[in-house]
């Protein structure tokens, strides 16, 4: 069978490219204002749109330089140079040290806007981790705690961040308080979340929060997640309410998606329909266990192969693992192991599963993997080396069985974040 490895990485490349910042950013961007552009910008594509939003200005529109200044917080190893935006890098999944004082800066920073200025505010998938700012009365220590807790809970992204709002001084709208003497501020989105809310995307730091404090706390007893009591006060307090509709924080707010999931599917299935395959996309939105996920797609992939078709099974969204075992690996390598162990004992499949910002799962390095593919060649390698995936599933050691096949899909940070990749070739 012809090799699909570059197909598949064609495909994924095609939906990180859609979203890349250089790509989207510059035609959303407003005038300059009678005073400062004030550039605060969170997430794995933080760096990126600083960079971006850099050039605009400094080189389209000839701004003075002096009249541009901002922070950039991003995960560790995504930064890029920048001119007049200071790039902090700091930790995610796990927020750190770094993500606590550039939430500090942002606030600050937003605090020092006028009348005559500009905040513009770049966010990107990660900006929950990125900027960490824990409510009064709980510390850092037990913020990163209640995010290991909820990370290895399998709780979705939304629901994570229903908790995060209701424990933080910067998300759930309290950033655009923080902000509101500006003449106006600008938020403009790359969205990682399903169905793009832009409460979700980074915890809403300047949008309206339609979740409360009791929301949180159902959450937390949905999943028996284990945090302490100084958390638990927090999320009785009423003074932690997230901000609401026709609060005075939104007076001078817009809000604008400059990338979306959905776009970036449609790119990669024009890769796959212009390599003649017929497309069948599944969606941008998908949630669910990744393994359940993985399930359902190799019995499509297997009805395609009996029928005689030529067919890309295509999917985005975002997966969830619910962590079991002590192994290492994300939504997607997990995803692609499973479908390795289903399909294993047919010809003519081949698989990619990618988060599109370059880390799926890990311990937040830059040199974490971006998923895997799979292919007969992987089948072939299970054998002689006599791996039983199921045995690595039940460990959640996807990572662990990957590097022994050769089949890590590693990419490096990709500098922008629109979920998950998803593509099944069947010939």
């Amino acid at each position: 069978m012809t090799d699909k490895r570059p197909l598949l990485r064609a495909i994924f490349d095609a939906a990180v490219a859609e979203a890349h910042p250089d790509v989207v950013l510059a035609r959303h961007l407003r005038p300059v204002p009678k005073g400062r552009v004030i550039c605060l910008a969170a997430g794995k594509g933080a760096a990126a749109l600083a960079a971006a939003a850099e050039r605009h200005y400094l080189d389209t529109l000839g701004l003075e330089p002096s009249r541009l200044s901002g922070i950039a917080t991003t995960r560790h190893g995504h930064g890029v140079p920048t001119r007049r935006i200071r790039v902090v890098e700091a930790g995610h999944p796990v927020p750190d040290e770094a993500g606590l004082k550039g939430a500090a800066d942002t606030l600050a920073l937003a605090q020092e806007a006028t009348s005559d200025d500009l905040l513009l505010v770049l966010i990107s998938g990660g900006g929950s981790a990125n900027w960490i700012a824990p409510v009064d009365g709980v510390s850092f220590a037990q913020k990163q705690q209640v995010n290991r807790a909820l990370l290895r809970s399998g709780a979705p992204i939304g629901e994570m961040n229903v908790v995060r709002k209701h424990l933080s001084r910067i998300k759930g709208g309290r950033l655009a308080r923080a902000g509101q003497r500006a003449a106006g501020i600008v938020t403009l989105a790359i969205s990682d979340v399903p169905h793009d809310d832009p409460s979700a995307i980074a915890s809403g730091p300047t949008v309206p929060d339609p979740t409360t404090l009791a929301d949180a706390r159902a959450i937390v007893a949905k999943y028996n997640l284990t945090v302490d009591d100084a958390v638990r006060r927090a999320l009785d307090n009423p003074a932690n309410e997230s901000c609401k509709p026709g609060d005075a924080a939104f007076a001078r707010t817009t809000f604008e998606l400059i990338a979306k999931p959905k776009a970036s599917l449609e790119a990669a299935a024009k890769v796959a329909s212009d390599a003649g395959y017929e497309v069948i996309a599944l969606g941008a939105d998908l949630e669910g266990e990744a393994r359940d996920v993985a399930a359902e797609h190799a019995k499509m992939a297997l009805k395609a192969r009996r029928e005689g078709k030529r067919m890309a099974i295509l999917s985005g969204g975002e997966l969830t693992v619910t962590v079991r075992g002590n192994g290492r690996g994300g939504p997607n390598q997990e995803y692609a192991l499973a479908l390795a162990d289903l399909l294993k004992d047919t010809a003519g499949i081949a698989a990619l599963a990618g988060d599109t910002d370059g880390a799926d799962g890990g311990a937040g390095s830059a040199s974490d993997p971006a998923g895997a593919m799979i292919d007969a060649a992987t089948f072939a390698r299970m054998k002689s080396l006599g791996l039983d995936a199921r045995s690595y599933l039940e460990n959640n050691d996807a990572t662990g069985f990957f590097s022994q096949t050769g089949d890590l899909l590693q990419t490096g940070p990709t500098l922008t974040n629109v979920n998950d990749i998803r593509a099944i070739l069947v010939d």
